[in-house]
């Protein structure tokens, strides 16, 4: 069994996996953990249109009252698209890089997360693995089930390390403590059908819409937290679809999308739109996808940068940029960091990371996991 951290991600990156995830993958991923001596458990979720979707918990018990550290992640990708130089699911080494869809995001950080952990004794303590097929789909049927199996068996983990693309510019200058939380909606105008010609016996929904996407568009949610940027609200989608050109149409729906931080809480947020939508006479579909956190810069924080520190020579900086991720359901569970690889390429035709930067990283978990568990 190799711990080779390149040739493990080439493993992995070979089994298409385009989310929702299920199979292949998560034999691979089992096959390379169950010889370090990992019970992996695999089960299947949730049905169509949102699943079914595969999750893997594997836990390698330590002593008896030993501590609990948890690595955290996902093997499903998003699809491939055109225009790659070569397969997307052949991985290929070029010059000093390893090109595949996931080779970023995140198969590789997964792979030097099994290479970290081929050489921590097991009397350290106990290790796991967090692993879902759903996290760049709906999430409905993913690291939320792992979290309800960890609750069922007794397994929760002290700390929890996210694999996420988090570095910038190079490996190791950003780690992520925190998320913004995400909040869709999806706006209803109801109308009249009628002809252009007598408006007086129509009721056009457009006006009213445009109204209250003028409205919101014009909020200022707020000007940033202390650790956290700006909220804002984007409307994403505005559509009618009326073909006719002498025709008042009868319904109007738009979407938007906020990104909100600390100071906001989803329900909130949900409550204002829906008032102002209320007085444009329009409905409103709202879905929290997730509420703002933050893991406040403490000794996890320090552990992980000491560790950063001591493979690549820089001080990560602590941030609460970017997207969301699966750190959002776990920190439910216990304090939760993200720290991985440069995410310039991720989600993008070329998918490529630097080989070397596979082997310090899976050596920067391997000092993380130590830690952590000290």
């Amino acid at each position: 069994m190799t711990s080779d951290p390149v040739i493990l991600a080439e493993r992995l990156i070979a089994c298409d996996s385009v989310t929702p995830a299920t199979g292949a993958v998560f034999a691979e991923l089992e096959a390379q953990l169950a010889p370090l001596g990992f019970a992996v458990h695999r089960f299947v979720a949730g049905e169509a249109p949102d699943g079914p979707v595969e999750n893997l918990v594997a836990v390698r018990a330590g002593p008896a009252g030993s501590r609990h550290f948890a690595f955290a992640g996902h093997l499903d990708v998003v699809p491939a698209g055109e225009g790659w130089t070569s397969a997307p699911f052949a991985p290929e080494r070029r010059g000093d890089l390893l090109y595949g869809r996931g080779a970023v995001d995140m198969k590789g950080a997964i792979a030097a997360m099994v290479s970290a952990v081929a050489t921590i004794p097991a009397a350290a303590g106990t290790i796991s693995f967090l692993i879902t097929g759903d996290e760049e789909g709906s999430a409905r049927f993913g690291t939320v089930e792992i979290i309800a199996h960890l609750r069922q068996t007794g397994q929760m983990p002290d700390l929890c390390l996210v694999g996420e693309p988090t570095s910038a510019q190079r490996l190791g200058d950003m780690a992520k403590i925190g998320r913004r939380g995400s909040l869709n909606l999806w706006f209803t105008a109801p109308g009249t059908q009628g002809h252009v010609a007598y408006p007086h016996l129509a009721d056009n929904p457009i006006p009213r819409l445009i109204a209250l996407l003028a409205e919101l568009d014009a909020i200022e949610l707020d000007q940033g937290s202390d650790w956290f940027q700006a909220s804002n609200l984007e409307i994403t989608d505005l559509e009618v679809g009326n073909r006719a050109t002498n025709v008042i149409p009868a319904e109007a729906r738009a979407r938007a999308s906020i990104r909100f931080n600390d100071l906001h809480s989803g329900a909130d947020l949900v409550a204002r739109v829906t008032d102002i939508a209320g007085r444009h006479r329009v409905a409103v579909r709202a879905v929290i996808s997730g509420e703002a956190f933050l893991t406040m810069p403490g000794p996890f924080s320090a552990l992980v940068g000491d560790a950063v520190e001591a493979e690549t020579g820089i001080t990560p900086e602590l941030s609460t940029t970017g997207g969301t991720s699966d750190a959002r359901f776990l920190r439910a569970v216990c304090p939760v960091i993200e720290f991985g690889l440069s995410n310039a390429t991720m989600h993008k035709t070329d998918e490529a990371v630097a080989m070397a930067d596979l082997v310090v990283l899976s050596r920067i978990y391997r000092r993380i996991a130590l830690a952590a568990l000290s």
